[in-house]
């Protein structure tokens, strides 16, 4: 099974952080990497908040020590990829910085140096603190998400730190091996991911239809505030719908014929007294564009919805062409997808991926305690006879709890 994985034999150094860095980590890792995870001395006693762990393994090194710092250039030297999360500059004050190793007369001319930040790094925030929500203010994309008329919401921290930044960044260092595999020096480079351009860049297509009035008019609707537009919750088709139960049902009929359907399945489905009760009105699908219909629609459908739990409604449009599904809870996707964890995607035909154990739960989350693995690197590294030593000096740092991956 091991040596079908694409990236088996690949050895990547991944310095300890969340979100990002992990996420970038665990999908390399996900693919056969070989992922070492650096986590600080002094942090064994429990796990980290990292539950992007699985398939990796963990050393615990001083890093402010010169010989923590020795033993990380020592173990760099012999990796593939590295994974920095850290402001930029902080691994250059720890001697770590690409120069060393790919720099003139470097150690390893073959390294991935992977580098993620926040902001660009030669933007005025280069050096400031932040958090997925100012790296989506920054891209100009949280200004066109939905919410009130009086500002956006955010979609947690998706877009940036998962999306613009650890998937990003993990398809640069693919990138990097392949460019590495057809370059006739064989020399690696520096991987710049930053969750700004990177967020951008995954909106390129509603960050660019803002810059053609006539286009994103076609392509969102006819109103300028948020709200009015097709979809950002300003048309009633494309739009999520509370039911009797409290649960939500979503509806996503952009196309006339697809409006046509859900029409169809929805009117059919409600009481012979409701139509009466809302002045003999019902929506026709050849309104479907007609805006100033708009708010009279989304009274008509909002109160249809609640006539019906979710789980009713979800049979009505069961196998159709409505575009209309039960808005899943994460306990519910994971039952339908046979898997309470996400697993990895996509799908190769011809190699897969780590095998991932689709039974884990809420109970069993896997788990990687800083240290575990910190002999069984060292001795990796044929520095096992140093390890007593360096673990009575504070260099390294090791864990006795096993992992439950």
């Amino acid at each position: 099974m091991s040596s079908t994985m694409p990236l088996n034999g690949l050895k990547v150094i991944e310095f300890a952080g969340l979100a990002p860095g992990p996420f970038c980590g665990m999908v390399l890792a996900d693919w056969g990497a070989s992922v070492i995870r650096i986590d600080r001395v002094g942090t064994s006693n429990a796990p980290t908040r990292d539950v992007l762990c699985r398939g990796k393994r963990s050393l615990a090194v001083n890093l402010r020590d010169p010989d923590g710092q020795k033993l990380m250039k020592t173990l760099i030297s012999e990796s593939h990829v590295l994974i920095d999360p850290y402001r930029p500059g902080t691994l250059e004050k720890l001697g770590l910085g690409p120069d060393v190793f790919l720099g003139n007369g470097g150690v390893n001319e073959r390294l991935i140096y992977a580098r993620l930040s926040g902001f660009p790094i030669h933007g005025r925030q280069k050096d400031m603190a932040g958090h997925d929500i100012n790296y989506i203010a920054q891209s100009g994309i949280l200004s066109m998400l939905p919410g009130t008329a009086d500002k956006p919401t955010f979609p947690l921290n998706l877009l940036a730190d998962f999306g613009g930044g650890g998937m990003m960044c993990a398809l640069g260092i693919l990138l990097a091996l392949i460019s590495r595999g057809t370059s006739s020096s064989g020399k690696g480079q520096v991987v710049q991911t930053d969750m700004v351009s990177g967020t951008r860049y995954l909106s390129s297509f509603p960050l660019i239809q803002a810059l053609l009035p006539q286009a994103a008019q076609t392509a969102f609707g006819l109103g300028d505030a948020r709200g009015t537009k097709l979809i950002d919750g300003g048309a009633p088709f494309y739009q999520i719908y509370t039911c009797k139960d409290g649960k939500w049902m979503s509806v996503g009929c952009l196309e006339p014929q697809f409006y046509r359907t859900f029409l169809e399945l929805f009117l059919n489905a409600l009481p012979p007294d409701f139509i009466n009760a809302h002045g003999g009105w019902r929506p026709h699908p050849s309104s479907q564009g007609d805006v100033v219909e708009w708010p009279r629609l989304r009274d008509f459908l909002e109160a249809g919805f609640r006539l019906k739990t979710r789980d009713e409604w979800d049979e009505i449009f069961q196998g159709t062409d409505a575009c209309t599904v039960p808005v899943l809870t994460p306990e519910e996707a994971g039952a339908a997808a046979r898997s309470a964890i996400p697993l990895p995607h996509p799908e190769l035909s011809a190699t897969r991926s780590r095998v991932v154990n689709p039974q884990w739960n809420a109970d069993s989350v896997p788990v990687l305690i800083p240290g575990e693995h910190s002999e069984e690197i060292l001795r990796e590294m044929n520095l096992g006879s140093q390890f007593n030593s360096l673990l009575s000096k504070g260099i390294v740092d090791t864990a006795s709890t096993k992992s439950k991956l």
